[in-house]
């Protein structure tokens, strides 16, 4: 494990898991590791009657979590949405690791994504030696869960063509996959669905079609929504990466945490958090995705260019780098928004400086 850069959610907190399963005692559905209050204490994080602590996976509304959670219960699929950052590929990761124990059953979609990568493909040597048999053929994760009665996740459903996403179809309503070639069809197990993740603002790029928009329940993830939320989530984050890419440890830099997320959430929001002064809102997101990214970047800096304390010369360019996308549009939205709100502010002269030397 201390050898992964990246351990899939099952592996880094196998622990937890392993806690929650032993003392979980309500209902369980067919082929679920958790019943579905366990899975969403897994998410949320709580104390378990013996002791154990489960870190929240998810800041936000309880809810929310438990629509989603219900919804895998049902015959109905479950669609992610929101704008980029907003947990939506982590919180796939971690309900799959916690229904079916393996969150590896995934198809990422792109404009490439082939009718293959959800239905199956061939081993094309065994083919032609063989003919269509069922050793020939290569199944794809979707029909691996619903083999095993697990569940499959799709990244970026809107960025499927129309074409390949109309191969779900038949998958969620009739819960078959049918295999011409074999004369034959794969059924789907008890525990088998489907947890789809949508950015609504690729909406026109490959819109889902009413057919199969009815197949998903949508759940909206919505950002933050306050500032100490944010902080909070890119806070212990931030920790997480840090530790898995090992970096030197730095002291507590909540303060410059607390700054770039009040910087990210007054341009996205066109307004300064007293609602004083207007800004003009960048092209970018500014999630919270890219605010830890930010963050760890800084870490980074400092530990091995700086003196091990996280300051602003070390998340300026990073700060620079993800509000400047149009170098036109967005330079202008980022300079008027240091001298009109950064310069002014008490306490803010470093980060102001930094900026500034960073910009030009």
């Amino acid at each position: 494990m201390t050898e992964l850069l990246r351990p899939h959610a099952e592996q880094e907190y196998a622990a937890e898991l392993a806690a929650l399963e032993k003392t979980d005692d309500r209902p369980r559905p067919p082929r679920w590791r958790l019943s579905p209050w366990a899975v969403v204490t897994y998410l949320l994080g709580d104390t378990l009657t013996d002791g154990t602590v489960i870190t929240p996976k998810y800041v936000g509304p309880r809810r929310l979590v438990e629509v989603a959670v219900a919804t895998l219960v049902t015959d109905r699929a479950l669609l992610l949405l929101g704008v980029p950052g907003t947990a939506k590929t982590w919180v796939s990761e971690h309900l799959a690791a916690a229904v079916s124990g393996d969150s590896t059953l995934l198809v990422q979609g792109t404009s490439g994504t082939a009718e293959e990568s959800i239905r199956y493909g061939w081993n094309y040597a065994r083919l032609l030696a063989e003919g269509p048999t069922e050793g020939a053929m290569v199944p794809s994760p979707v029909m691996t869960a619903m083999r095993e009665g697990r569940l499959a996740r799709l990244e970026e459903l809107t960025r499927i063509p129309s074409d390949v996403q109309d191969a779900l179809i038949t998958i969620l309503s009739e819960k078959t996959l049918p295999v011409p070639e074999l004369g034959s069809e794969v059924q789907a197990a008890r525990g088998f669905n489907v947890i789809a993740t949508a950015n609504d603002r690729d909406r026109g790029i490959n819109e889902l079609s009413s057919a199969l928009r009815r197949r998903f329940n949508t759940v909206v993830l919505p950002l933050p929504a306050t500032a100490e939320e944010e902080v909070e989530i890119v806070a212990r984050r931030v920790e997480q990466l840090g530790r898995s890419l090992q970096l030197p440890e730095i002291p507590a830099a909540v303060a410059e945490i607390r700054r770039v997320v009040t910087v990210f959430r007054e341009l996205r929001s066109g307004g300064t958090e007293d609602g004083r002064t207007k800004l003009k809102s960048p092209s970018g997101t500014l999630s919270t995705a890219e605010a830890i990214s930010v963050l760890t970047n800084g870490l980074a800096l400092s530990a091995h260019f700086g003196d091990g304390v996280l300051r602003p010369a070390d998340i300026a360019a990073g700060i620079l780098g993800a509000v400047v996308r149009d170098p036109v549009s967005d330079r202008v939205a980022w300079v008027e928004y240091l001298e009109a709100v950064v310069r002014e502010r008490d306490g803010w002269a470093d980060f102001y400086r930094a900026c500034r030397e960073v910009t030009g």
